[in-house]
C-alpha cells in the first residue's frame, strides 16, 4: 500500500488521512490523548471558542435518543485569549506535526472577528472553522448561517483578519443550503465544513418537560447522515469549494460515501461519546474497506458521477 494513499490535501491542510474529530468532541486534545496518540489522526478541530470564556447551559445538556444525540452545551469554553495562551501551545509541544483547526464562534460580527484575529496569533493554527449557527445578537438572534448576505459579510472580514485559510461551518436547519454556501464561497471562504447539527427536541414523559435544560438542542449521530450526504452532494453541484464533510459518521463505510457525495475529508462527531477510539478505529479500518470495494485512492472516489 502507498504511503500516500489516505492522504489529502486542503487549503492549508495536508493531511496524512481525511479523519478528524468534530468540533467539541474531543474540546483541546488533552482528554482524548490520554486515549490514543493523535498523531493518528489527519487533523485535529478543537471546540468552539468564544471571545470570552462561557460557562454553558444548565444541565442536564444532553441526552440520547433513539435517533441520535441531543445536546445544548451552549458553546461552553475557556475564551480565545485562554486557548492561544494554554491549549494550543500545549498540542503544539506534543503533537507538532499534528495539523490543527481552530472553531471561531461569536455572537456578533465583531465578536468574530476579534476570535479570528487572536487565533492567527497561534503559529499552531492551520486552519480556522468559522461555527456560523449561533444567535446574531445584532439581528434580533437570528442564526448567522441562515442569512446570506450576513454569511458573505461575515466571512469577508474574516478572511480580511486571518493568515490561515478559513472554512465555514454550514447549518441544515435551512431550506436552501447552497444559497449559504455560495455566499460563503463569495465572501472568500477557502472550503465548507457541512453539516452541523439539527434542531431537535427530546421530552421527558416522567417529569413532562423537555429532556434538556434549554428546551431543544442540536442532533448529531447516525440519523444526520442521510441529510448529510444530500447537502453535501448537493452544494458539491454548484459550489467550487472544497467540502469537509460531517454528520453520522462511524465507519470506514461512511467515511467512503461522504466523500463520493463531494467531501474531501470528513470529522466524527457523535460516535466519539459512544466510543473515545472511534477515529483511530475508523482509520485502521479504511485500507481494508478500500480493498473490498476496489477504490485505490480517496481521490478517485470524489470523480464519482452518479446522477
Amino acid at each position: 500500500m502507498s504511503e500516500n494513499r489516505l492522504a489529502v490535501s486542503l487549503p492549508g491542510l495536508e493531511l496524512k488521512n481525511p479523519v478528524m474529530p468534530a468540533s467539541g468532541t474531543c474540546w483541546y486534545g488533552q482528554e482524548f490523548a490520554q486515549r490514543f496518540d493523535l498523531n493518528l489522526l489527519g487533523g485535529l478541530v478543537i471546540k468552539s471558542t468564544t471571545l470570552q470564556p462561557r460557562a454553558g447551559n444548565p444541565k442536564p445538556r444532553t441526552t440520547a435518543t433513539t435517533a441520535g444525540w441531543l445536546n445544548a452545551n451552549g458553546l461552553q469554553n475557556v475564551g480565545v485569549k485562554q486557548a492561544v495562551a494554554e491549549k494550543l501551545p500545549w498540542l503544539d509541544t506534543h503533537f507538532p506535526e499534528l495539523p490543527i483547526i481552530a472553531s471561531a464562534a461569536g455572537f456578533s460580527e465583531d465578536e468574530y472577528i476579534a476570535v479570528v484575529k487572536n487565533f492567527n496569533e497561534s503559529p499552531s493554527i492551520k486552519a480556522i472553522e468559522l461555527n456560523i449557527s449561533c444567535p446574531n445578537v445584532e439581528n434580533g438572534g437570528l442564526a448567522m448561517g441562515t442569512d446570506p448576505k450576513l454569511v458573505e459579510d461575515l466571512t469577508r472580514k474574516c478572511v480580511a483578519v486571518s493568515h490561515v485559510p478559513l472554512y465555514v461551518k454550514l447549518t441544515p436547519n435551512i431550506t436552501d443550503v447552497t444559497a449559504i454556501a455560495l455566499a460563503a464561497e463569495a465572501g472568500g471562504a477557502a472550503g465548507l465544513t457541512m453539516i452541523n447539527t439539527l434542531t431537535g427536541l427530546s421530552i421527558d414523559l416522567k417529569t413532562r418537560k423537555p429532556a434538556l435544560a434549554n428546551g431543544t438542542g442540536g442532533l448529531s449521530g447516525a440519523a444526520l447522515k442521510p441529510i448529510a450526504l444530500a447537502m453535501i452532494h448537493k452544494v458539491h453541484q454548484v459550489c467550487q469549494l472544497p467540502i469537509i464533510g460531517v454528520g453520522g459518521i462511524s465507519s470506514a463505510e461512511d467515511v467512503l460515501e461522504m466523500m463520493m457525495a463531494g467531501a474531501s475529508a470528513v470529522e466524527v462527531g457523535a460516535a466519539n461519546f459512544h466510543d473515545p477510539l472511534s477515529c483511530p478505529k475508523i482509520i485502521a479500518q479504511l485500507p481494508t474497506v478500500m480493498n473490498y470495494y476496489g477504490v485505490k485512492t480517496l481521490k478517485e472516489l470524489q470523480e464519482v458521477n452518479f446522477d
